[in-house]
């Protein structure tokens, strides 16, 4: 077995690894500047990795997302942040289609110039206020007339403040089994959506390390795209998570900061 390269680039997940809602996880903030060790501080920033924050987080366009982070505390940059929302577009430019977005209206800035006029293609990320009979219905009737159906993501589920939540997955699963046809989904954990996140970083996926709380989605994902994975047991981390997926991921962290620790005294 080869061995593994030198780390060049650490992907971060937010939504339930940083911050939940508009709470960040505890020490989350501190850890993306810096980390104690026995003899300094080391900060993140000046380590020599680059770091990019990938999120399937569909409930909001980059620039709100990156309001609300700022607001947190985090030092976090827009040309930093890549999310699925704008792999969807990436797609809908190459396949020059007119969509159905059913995505939440605080999404849409992230659309536009997007022609959804007289749509031919339908796009569901995670949109509580659509999800009702009568557009997953239009959707619906769509998709039988050959519209493609492309999911931004499938997350089964996520973290909110009052517990778990159902995501948009379960409403694809719903129009891919009453159609009889299978969605392209461009979010994590597809492999692509981690390539196209390293592009312009000069890393080769064996040169990267993911750090989620979404065990499928984060750290399978990366690992099947040639990263590794640590998974964190905060945002929609549930008893066992890790035993999901094979192989297991690299590390199994209490958290972020945990994470940010193990990866400047043992990765660098």
């Amino acid at each position: 077995m080869a061995a593994r390269r030198a780390l060049k680039a650490v992907l971060v997940d937010l939504s339930g690894t940083l911050h939940i809602e508009d709470s960040a996880v505890p020490g989350a903030q501190e850890a993306l500047k810096r980390q104690a060790t026995f003899f300094d501080f080391l900060w993140l920033r000046s380590a020599p990795v680059t770091i990019r924050f990938v999120t399937n987080t569909t409930k909001e366009c980059k620039r709100d997302l990156l309001e609300r982070l700022m607001k947190l505390g985090f030092d976090i940059a827009e040309n930093e942040i890549f999310t699925s929302l704008t792999a969807a577009r990436n797609l809908l430019e190459q396949k020059q289609v007119r969509p159905l977005l059913l995505v939440d209206d605080k999404a849409l800035p992230d659309f536009t110039g997007i022609a959804t006029d007289d749509p031919n293609a339908v796009v569901v990320g995670l949109a509580p206020e659509h999800f009702h009979y009568e557009m997953m219905n239009r959707a619906f009737r769509l998709i039988l007339d050959g519209a493609p159906l492309i999911a931004i993501h499938k997350a089964r589920y996520f973290k909110k403040k009052d517990g778990l939540a159902l995501g948009p997955g379960p409403f694809v699963a719903g129009l891919e089994y009453a159609t009889d046809t299978k969605a392209t989904v461009v979010g994590k954990p597809e492999k692509t959506f981690f390539l196209e996140a390293l592009r312009g970083t000069d890393c080769a996926p064996e040169e990267a390390i993911m750090i989620g709380d979404d065990c499928r989605d984060d750290v399978g994902g990366a690992q099947t795209a040639g990263m590794r994975g640590i998974l964190v047991r905060t945002g929609k981390y549930r008893p066992a998570d890790e035993n999901k997926i094979n192989p297991a991921p690299y590390l199994t962290c209490e958290n972020f900061p945990e994470a940010v620790e193990h990866i400047l005294e043992r990765l660098l």
